[in-house]
């Protein structure tokens, strides 16, 4: 497994935006953006504030790492294109780690050997899940992702599972962070890199205002996509 030299990890799956930066696969940095307010435009300021802090610089990246959803549609699309006007301004690869994932790496409450089923608000009553494997040594060895459920559902999902339930929402609250990283080494560097051209986040569901606007019109809208 490579991960030598500076990786910057991104993810806003959530309200809150994430930023890591690793060095020969340890976290020497992180930051948090608040995506849904006045303060979104300040996410790359914090990226470059963040690797401002370890004396580096974009150039210097070796490889950048996206969240890759699901989670929240507009906050998704600002951290991807971010994520891959790095990649293309650098050259360096550009590799996609599982969101829900980040919920489980980033808490301190899994690093034992188990399953975890992370959870995280779809909106309309429904979470995104997925079934979350964490191996010998604390890390995440395994990403299984289950869709969509209502969230009063979890808890018997979990159960029928033999895993735990662990998001924002869940007894065992955690938000997912970049700086989970770090326990995904093995998952992203399997997975290897993505098209830099054809990547996008999977998004998990269609976003709030194309649901209102083809239920209204009663057709699938084929032309520009709206952002919730």
């Amino acid at each position: 497994m490579v991960s030598a030299g500076i990786w910057l990890a991104l993810d806003a799956s959530a309200s809150i935006g994430t930023v890591a930066v690793l060095r020969d696969g340890a976290l020497v940095a992180e930051r948090t953006v608040e995506m849904r307010s006045a303060a979104a435009e300040h996410y790359f300021p914090a990226v470059l504030d963040a690797l401002a802090e370890i004396g580096a610089r974009t150039g210097d990246i070796t490889r950048v790492v996206s969240g890759a959803g699901p989670g929240s549609f507009t906050s998704l699309r600002v951290v991807g294109a971010i994520a891959k006007g790095i990649a293309v301004g650098t050259g360096c690869p550009l590799f996609g780690v599982p969101s829900l994932a980040l919920i489980v790496a980033a808490s301190s409450a899994t690093h034992e050997p188990g399953r975890w089923l992370a959870t995280l608000d779809a909106m309309r009553g429904d979470r995104y899940l997925a079934l979350v494997t964490v191996g010998n040594g604390s890390e995440i060895v395994a990403v299984e992702p289950l869709g969509l459920a209502p969230g009063a559902e979890c808890g018997a999902r979990a159960a029928a599972l033999g895993a735990t339930p662990i998001g924002p929402d869940e007894a065992l609250a955690a938000m997912p962070h970049a700086r989970g990283l770090t326990r995904c080494l093995q998952i992203v560097d399997c997975a290897g890199p993505v098209d830099v051209a054809a990547w996008e986040p999977v998004y998990g569901r269609l976003a709030e205002a194309q649901v209102k606007w083809e239920a209204v019109h009663g057709r699938p809208l084929t032309g520009e996509r709206f952002a919730t």
